[in-house]
């Protein structure tokens, strides 16, 4: 956990912790992203940081207590019952959100679609980096900057991608994650304790991968951060190249012909 004063540098912002807060540059994103974390502690969810409101240029929010699951990934994160951890928290988060209505002027950071009845508000980078775990119990997610409106589903495909991972070996290798037929057994712990059937999340990604890919395209491409240090890293492609080894494995993934 980041110690007391400390800074951390993510790929895309610094954080920085006063006592038992987060600070981070505010943007005009900040309003609505206060306003899905007051909607989720008056709801009862407790798994995520509160908003604490801003500091000059900063935004404030409440410290997880925890540790964030980096490569290679902590033991609770490479067993089954971490894939369920992270299920149940994405289900219970669903159900926490579904009565938020955005504010009339909410300016989202990673916006693609207009919010409309019938979608949620998504994390937007649900991976690993940004999990917090006490032993083998999950703390809840940080660093909503990219919270958003969308579809459930792609929030689940997004886990998926990241925390199962459904990602070539190199990946898998980097995450502690190995052996025939392990991945297939954590994406159907991930789907049955969310509630979801594995091809329909298989589905979901590839179609969420190529989205993304042509975003970091379109916004990088006009120099927008930070797709533009995402494309320039890579990103596009490498996405690109997932998604074609997601449909080459997809019938290893779902266990036969069938799902």
């Amino acid at each position: 956990m980041i110690e007391d004063g400390a800074t951390d540098q993510g790929s895309v912002t610094t954080v920085r912790r006063v006592g038992e807060t987060i600070r981070r540059p505010a943007g005009a994103w900040t309003p609505a992203v206060h306003a899905l974390l007051d909607h989720l502690e008056s709801a009862g969810f407790t798994r995520a940081p509160r908003a604490l409101g801003t500091d000059g240029a900063d935004e404030v929010v409440s410290l997880l207590h925890g540790e964030p699951a980096f490569s290679p990934w902590p033991p609770a994160l490479r067993s089954t019952a971490g894939l369920r951890e992270l299920g149940t928290w994405l289900r219970e988060y669903h159900a926490a959100v579904r009565g938020f209505r955005p504010p009339a002027d909410a300016r989202w950071r990673a916006q693609e679609e207009q919010w409309r009845p019938g979608m949620t508000i998504r994390h937007g980078d649900l991976g690993p980096w940004n999990s917090i775990w006490n032993g083998d119990r999950l703390a809840g997610f940080i660093d909503w900057d990219f919270a958003a409106p969308g579809h459930a589903l792609d929030d689940l495909a997004q886990l998926a991608w990241y925390a199962v991972p459904l990602r070539p070996d190199r990946q898998q290798h980097r995450a502690g994650i190995t052996g025939d037929g392990v991945l297939r057994d954590r994406l159907d712990a991930l789907c049955t304790a969310y509630g979801a059937r594995p091809a329909a999340v298989l589905d979901a990604l590839d179609g969420l991968q190529a989205r993304e890919a042509e975003r970091i395209e379109r916004l990088g491409g006009r120099g927008e951060e930070p797709w533009a240090a995402f494309l320039a890293r890579g990103d596009a492609a490498e996405m690109k190249a997932e998604r074609a080894w997601l449909r080459q494995e997809r019938t290893a993934l779902l266990g036969g012909p069938g799902d």
